[in-house]
């Protein structure tokens, strides 16, 4: 027998691999079945937001991680509120058709549109949970705990949250559009004679 050959290096590492990949159908058949309960996924993630800033504020450190948080927080709701496909590009597109020559007659007001998010509220969920149990790991050691002077980066927060959903908001008005489903519309039951 040859003493270099790698037979059970690549026996372990294929069982390794069939055991990871028999991890990560597991994981994913869990994420599939918590799909339909979405209160109660945004509770435990709620949970684990209200016990990572507990640990924050009774240890009285890791203001860096919690700024980070809230930043990628801010981000992903951003993508959660922004229509896949945007209108004022949509608009600057149809302007500069109209420059190179003719096209099909397009109006806003002949065709449905549903509102499509830029990113699911299922992978927003995903995403701010991680994000949450990755804050709280990192709670757990020193090195994450670098001395700033947290006021500031609490205000710096509030005006960058301020001033991005000001323009949000904004762009909302301007393109008419609602990110949250407001429910079925209801109408009364007089018949029209």
């Amino acid at each position: 027998m040859n003493e270099f050959t790698n037979e059970p290096a690549e026996g372990t590492s294929f069982s390794m691999l069939a055991h990871t990949s028999q991890l990560e159908r597991r994981f994913q058949h869990l994420l599939d079945q918590s799909t339909p309960y979405v209160p109660y996924r945004w509770a435990a993630t709620g949970v684990l937001l209200i016990l990572f800033m507990l640990r924050i504020i009774y240890a009285e450190g890791w203001y860096i991680i919690t700024y980070a948080l809230g930043i990628y927080i801010l981000n992903l709701f951003l993508a959660f509120l922004t229509p896949k496909f945007d209108p004022s590009v949509q608009l600057d597109t149809q302007a500069n058709e109209m420059e190179e020559g003719p096209s099909l007659p397009m109006k806003n007001d002949e065709e449905f549109k549903p509102f499509i998010r830029r990113l699911p509220e299922f992978k927003f969920w995903l995403s701010v949970t991680r994000a949450t149990c990755l804050s709280i790991f990192c709670t757990m050691f020193s090195i994450f705990d670098i001395p700033v002077y947290w006021p500031i980066l609490l205000g710096y927060f509030i005006i960058l949250f301020c001033l991005t959903m000001r323009r949000q908001i904004g762009h909302m008005i301007k393109y008419r559009y609602i990110p949250f489903d407001l429910g079925k519309k209801s109408y009364s039951n007089r018949r029209r004679v």
